[in-house]
C-alpha cells in the first residue's frame, strides 16, 4: 500500500530475471505487485469504485490472470486481507501448539494484533469496509471471512484446547474470545473515526499488557 504495505514483501531478488518460463521467485514477486496495486487502488477510490481492468492496467497484468488466480475481485481482496494478516502473524508460534504460559501467549497476541488494527492501512481498510458494506454485502463478507474470522477461529482453537481450558471458566469458547477481543480493541473505534494522534512502543507494550490482565481477571478460574 501507499505508506504501509498490506501484503507481504518479496522473496525474490532485485533485478532477478531468466530467459524464458518465470523462476518460482518471480512469480511470487509478480503477484504480490498485483497485490500491492489492487490494495493501492481499493484504498485511493473504495472498493465498489475499482474495477479488475483497472487493477490490470497498473499491475501490469492481464485480466484473465486475475480471473485465473483469484477468481475475480471478491477472491483478490480476500488475498489481500489474507496476506497482510500473515505479515503480522506469521511468525508467531501456532496456538494449538504452543506451550508457553497463557499469559504470555496472549501477549504476543497482542501486541501483534494492536500492531496489525493500529496501522494506517488497516484504519484506512475499516473505514472503506464500513462506508460500502451496506451496499456491497460481498465485500463486508469477504472482509469479516479473511480477516475477523480467521483470528476468532484461532484463538477459539486456543481457549478449546484442555490444558488451556482447565485454566479457565466454563464460559464457551467463542465467548472467551468475543471478551478478550472486546478487552484488546477498547476504544478503538475512535481510530477508524477521527484522527488519533501517534502512539509509542512503550505506551503500546503498557496499554496491551493492561488489557490482557483485564481479561484474564474475569476469565481465568
Amino acid at each position: 500500500m501507499s505508506d504501509e504495505q498490506i501484503t507481504a514483501d518479496s522473496p525474490c531478488p532485485i533485478g532477478a530475471r531468466s530467459a524464458g518460463r518465470p523462476r518460482a521467485c518471480e512469480a511470487e514477486a509478480r503477484t504480490q505487485e498485483l497485490l500491492s496495486s489492487a490494495a493501492e487502488l481499493f484504498l485511493e477510490k473504495g472498493y465498489s469504485k475499482v474495477s479488475l481492468e483497472m487493477i490490470a492496467r497498473r499491475a501490469r497484468v492481464a485480466v484473465r490472470t486475475i480471473y485465473v488466480k483469484f477468481g475475480g475481485k471478491s477472491g483478490l481482496f480476500r488475498e489481500i486481507l489474507a496476506s497482510g494478516r500473515d505479515v503480522y502473524f506469521d511468525t508467531m508460534e501456532d496456538l494449538e501448539t504452543n506451550q508457553r504460559p497463557m499469559r504470555e501467549v496472549l501477549l504476543d497476541f497482542g501486541m501483534r494484533f494492536h500492531k496489525l488494527v493500529s496501522s494506517g492501512a488497516v484504519i484506512k481498510l475499516y473505514r472503506m469496509v464500513i462506508a460500502e458494506a451496506h451496499h456491497d454485502p460481498e465485500l463486508a463478507e469477504a472482509f469479516f471471512e479473511s480477516g475477523p474470522r480467521q483470528t476468532r477461529l484461532a484463538l477459539e482453537r486456543y481457549f478449546n484446547r484442555p490444558d488451556v481450558r482447565t485454566q479457565l471458566h466454563d464460559i464457551p469458547a467463542d465467548q472467551l474470545v468475543v471478551h478478550l477481543m472486546n478487552c484488546l480493541m477498547g476504544d478503538h473505534l475512535k481510530r477508524y473515526l477521527f484522527a488519533m494522534p501517534p502512539s509509542n512502543p512503550q505506551d503500546d507494550a503498557l496499554l496491551v499488557e493492561q488489557r490482557v490482565d483485564l481479561f484474564l481477571h474475569g476469565a481465568k478460574a
